[in-house]
């Protein structure tokens, strides 16, 4: 699998341990460390304790919105990978970028930082670039 395609993949489980609300999924695709979120709204989380504890909460909330990915374009510079894509919350969207390190052989997300954008519903394709299981 070429470096773009992995990059993808890893991005690809993030929406779905986010779709599956999967604290394990989602706790095995961040870093180890030096790692920031930025949630809609939110304050900046510094710190992989900080930011897992913020993925919980939303799994626990019943009210916690359905996402999907649409868009993903990453670019790679060496071991450190971004993405850039919109996420579909059904009534609105929001522009996410996702960072990413290259850690022994595997894309661990090291950030992530969603905010809104105004866009219409025929400025996307009809099906998510990214399937949600």
């Amino acid at each position: 699998m070429g470096d773009e395609q992995s990059v993808i993949f890893a991005n690809d489980r993030f929406y779905n341990s986010f779709a599956n609300r999967d604290f394990g999924s989602m706790e095995k695709l961040w870093a180890e460390s030096g790692v920031v979120c930025i949630h809609p709204g939110w304050q900046p989380l510094y710190g992989r304790e900080k930011v897992l504890e913020s993925w919980r909460v939303i799994f626990g909330d019943e009210g916690a919105p359905d996402v999907k990915c649409r868009m993903a374009r990453a670019m790679l510079y060496g071991n450190t990978a971004f993405i850039i894509c919109i996420e579909d919350l059904g009534r609105s969207f929001l522009c996410a970028t996702n960072i990413f390190v290259l850690t022994e052989g595997q894309w661990r997300m090291i950030h992530h930082h969603a905010g809104p954008v105004h866009l219409e519903e025929g400025d996307l394709p009809e099906e998510p670039s990214i399937p949600v299981n």
